[in-house]
């Protein structure tokens, strides 16, 4: 069976003509690279080189032979470098798993953080819902996320929380904020929700429904909709009011309706950001690397744990 070593110990002879000046290049013994040389005639079965007077001269075999030799030492450097430089983050990409609302938090202030400490890698941030992440995870195609934990089953994941954001609600009638939204009120509101496609799931909803749980009657929404940003618009049109994370709120509705403005729950109720990735795995430095950003930045926003 062929070696790395042999095919070494086989350039080195055929580039110097000489067992002697090979061994001097590559930090051997000369007999260590007599033997690998013998060694790997053996393996092929054929004689690579015949003796003239202190030094060798290649056979035909060995000329067929060399640029296979450099090309399967070319591909194993190759790899090596390509390794080194995922390790050190001069190049590769980073994948790292984020619930949809994310991007109002940590979207591009998080890659940025990653392209100015390393400006060679590729990164990639995925998910749309906090539940596509969470398979995204049991599939292995990402190793860590920062997610919503009411919506995380943490069978096989491990679950770190890292910050909590509390939920508001959003309105353009001021006679609607006067005081804190108790479950009676709630359970009255017409209310524009996002997260129409993860209904079930969502861990704005799932919160709702347990605060609405004694009044026997889950969240009314008039109108559904994907993304916050059109229930935030919808808000400040009039149409409904909302609930959405008080970060969210924050960002948007000085742009998207400056006419609104929110007031807490009674109890207040809270969204909880966690890290989660798979229990018992050893992560990268990469994802350890975007574990450490993306809880920066989220803990300066929501109230940190």
């Amino acid at each position: 069976m062929l070696s790395l070593h042999q095919l070494t110990c086989f350039l080195a002879t055929y580039e110097h003509g000489s067992l002697t000046a090979a061994a001097e290049e590559l930090g051997y013994a000369q007999p260590s690279v007599s033997e690998q040389i013998r060694t790997l005639e053996r393996s092929l079965g054929v004689q690579l080189f015949r003796r003239v007077g202190r030094g060798v001269v290649p056979t035909t075999v060995a000329d067929t032979l060399r640029p296979h030799a450099e090309r399967v030492l070319a591909a194993v450097d190759e790899a090596q470098q390509s390794v080194q430089q995922v390790k050190s983050f001069e190049a590769g990409t980073i994948r790292f798993g984020m619930f949809g609302t994310a991007r109002l938090y940590a979207g591009a202030s998080l890659v940025g953080d990653v392209l100015s400490r390393y400006p060679g890698v590729r990164v990639e941030l995925i998910g749309q819902n906090s539940m596509d992440v969470q398979e995204d995870l049991r599939r292995g195609r990402i190793e860590a996320a920062m997610i919503a934990v009411p919506s995380v089953s943490s069978e096989g994941l491990e679950v770190t929380p890292v910050a909590r954001d509390e939920l508001v609600y959003i309105s353009t009638d001021p006679t609607h904020l006067e005081t804190p939204i108790t479950a009676h009120r709630l359970s009255r509101a017409s209310l524009v929700m996002p997260e129409t496609t993860w209904r079930a799931d969502d861990s704005t909803r799932k919160v709702l429904r347990q605060m609405l749980h004694e009044t026997g009657r889950n969240p009314q929404t008039r109108i559904e909709v994907e993304d916050v940003e059109t229930a935030v618009e919808l808000v400040g049109m009039g149409y409904a009011d909302s609930v959405i994370p008080k970060g969210a709120a924050v960002q948007l509705i000085p742009r998207l309706a400056p006419k609104a403005g929110w007031v807490s729950l009674r109890p207040r109720q809270w969204d909880t950001f966690a890290i989660v990735h798979r229990a018992g795995a050893t992560l990268s430095p990469a994802a350890k690397l975007m574990i450490d950003l993306a809880t920066t930045r989220i803990q300066a926003i929501a109230d940190p744990l």
